[in-house]
């Protein structure tokens, strides 16, 4: 029967930390294959050393994570602090494959479902998003959940081995019950327009008009007047074709040309695409969140053993306005089952890379 065991701790200590959380989750089971971890910041410069003990103490064949500036656990949140979250399961070892590196994926030929795959991506690589967007097809009609490490100093991945550079994680396959949801941080303000002309992440015109002019408009004349107040607040949104949910993925406004009327935005543009702005809205992510969680919950009929929620640096205490309030929103409707996860610095759903979301996933 799948179980997961849950260990987290904010000690200073890299190797008390790694003690106390073995002592909380007592003796393990003989049948746990897999384990995820999730190490702080201020851990990261002994992220070998504690694998290294991690492994040589806990009986566990296969280990996946990563490093983030924040991370997740049941209820709790560890902003700017050292923190140790691990969560252990019993998955049969025919259920999943672990890959560090795109030679590694398993072979997509005997597989007619879809394979849920947990990635970590290193967001120092430029084609990261290319990456994220080819990985589905490569491992046969995949969904992937999970994000970009957020470290400031080190980028360490864990897929059973250490490694850095790309995506890395586990796949699994169709024996293992899970549904995933994606909350957004953002609220759209006026219609989706055309990118009718730009170059590299520059906006220069939308429906033929200068880019400055219509974000003004849809933004409202009292931001429009002083756009120093927009900064952290006003995004771009880029709807994605075909969704049944209105999916949007959002990037930061980088820079207005007030002269000519671009704006700079944090990706890489397409002519004729579609665009909008949006904002950031605490009380629309609280209600997003119950959304999201809500219908998954629904979705499970029956109990939920276990979650993996990758959410983004923007959110926790600086959307929700109080620590741990995210992670309490998740176990005021789902109860309080064993959850890990980080902050991190893109958060991956399906075949995309977002910004200022949440990925929440149940193992049921």
């Amino acid at each position: 029967m799948q179980q997961f065991l849950l260990a987290h701790n904010n000690l200073t200590d890299w190797q008390a930390a790694v003690d106390a959380a073995l002592a909380q989750l007592g003796t393990l089971p003989p049948e746990a294959t897999l384990g995820f971890i999730y190490i702080s910041e201020q851990h990261a410069a002994h992220f070998m050393d504690i694998i290294r003990r991690l492994k040589s103490h806990a009986p566990v064949p296969h280990w996946a994570g990563t490093i983030g500036s924040a991370l997740c656990a049941t209820n709790t949140e560890y902003y700017d602090e050292p923190a140790l979250v691990i969560l252990i399961t019993d998955i049969s070892p025919a259920n999943f494959r672990m890959f560090a590196a795109e030679e590694s994926l398993p072979s997509s030929a005997e597989n007619d479902g879809v394979r849920v795959a947990v990635v970590h991506g290193d967001p120092r690589n430029g084609q990261i998003a290319e990456l994220i967007a080819q990985m589905p097809d490569l491992i046969g009609n995949g969904y992937l959940v999970g994000g970009l490490s957020s470290s400031q100093t080190h980028y360490f991945q864990l897929a059973d081995e250490i490694c850095e550079g790309a995506l890395s994680g586990v796949v699994f396959e169709q024996g293992v019950s899970v549904i995933t949801g994606l909350t957004q941080g953002c609220s759209p303000l006026g219609p989706s327009h055309a990118l009718t002309e730009c170059e590299g992440n520059v906006a220069i015109t939308i429906d033929h008009r200068p880019a400055l002019d219509v974000m003004k408009e849809d933004i409202g004349e009292i931001l429009a007047r002083d756009l120093s107040r927009i900064g952290g607040y006003i995004f771009a949104g880029f709807p994605i074709a075909d969704s049944d949910r209105g999916d949007y993925v959002v990037r930061n406004l980088l820079g207005i040309d007030p002269n000519s009327g671009a704006l700079a935005i944090g990706d890489y543009l397409h002519t004729n695409a579609p665009i909008m702005f949006c904002k950031r809205d605490s009380k629309t992510a609280v209600e997003d969140l119950q959304r999201m969680v809500s219908k998954l919950k629904d979705r499970a009929r029956g109990p939920i053993k276990g979650a993996l929620y990758f959410t983004c640096l923007g959110r926790g205490q600086h959307m929700f306005g109080e620590p741990h309030r995210e992670l309490q929103l998740i176990s005021e409707i789902l109860g309080d089952i064993p959850l890990a996860g980080f902050y991190a610095n893109g958060e991956i759903a399906g075949n995309r890379l977002y910004g200022y979301t949440g990925v929440l996933t149940l193992f049921l």
